[in-house]
């Protein structure tokens, strides 16, 4: 987490974990303190393309 950061404005990102497996988080999503966007954490792999790339990239 401390290396991570929000690809749109580079500041923190909070973390809310919604699923933990074994101290892993599974499944959530990483919200950026300064301009509030998500990305989602889905099968322990967070997903920090922005958010109108996100559709268009395989899974």
């Amino acid at each position: 987490m401390d290396i991570l950061c929000c690809p749109m404005d580079k500041h923190d990102l909070d973390l809310d974990a919604a699923e933990r497996e074994d101290g892993e988080i599974m499944a959530g999503e990483l919200v950026c303190t300064e301009c509030g966007e998500t990305y989602p954490i889905e099968d322990g792999i967070p997903n920090l393309l922005p958010p109108d790339m996100r559709e268009d990239a395989p899974a």
